[in-house]
């Protein structure tokens, strides 16, 4: 599985977080669903063919625990950012998004909207 590692380059103090890349349908369907918890700098980038709000839109079922959940363009410019509690259990970004980035709640203040993001594929285990 692909690693990568995503930095804000609009927000110097936001942490370099790690995630998994995630691009085929029943990894995006899985998500993070029955995992209890994520490290601090962990977390997965669902990727898709391209922007869409409804494409893009998660999921909450079967989460133990809240995310911070960023949506991203083709550009890598955050388009939104959202706090995704476990209800309601469906979630869509405002503007069209090609990634969707899910990450623990302490990273809510890390990224906003116009923010612009670095990916960098680390190589693969």
């Amino acid at each position: 599985m692909t690693a990568l590692l995503i930095r804000n380059r609009s927000r110097a103090g936001a942490p370099v977080l790690h995630v998994r890349y995630c691009d085929f349908f029943l990894c995006q369907l899985r998500g993070l669903m029955f995992r209890r918890s994520l490290a601090e700098d962990e977390g997965l980038l669902l990727v898709q063919s391209s922007e869409s709000r409804l494409n893009a839109a998660i999921h909450m079922f079967g989460m133990a625990f809240d995310l911070t959940v960023a949506w991203i363009d083709a550009r890598h410019r955050v388009v939104d950012v959202q706090l995704a509690r476990r209800w309601p259990p469906i979630y869509f970004p405002r503007r069209p998004a090609q990634y969707v980035l899910e990450i623990g709640t302490q990273h809510f203040s890390h990224f906003h909207t116009g923010d612009l993001l670095d990916f960098e594929t680390l190589l693969e285990a």
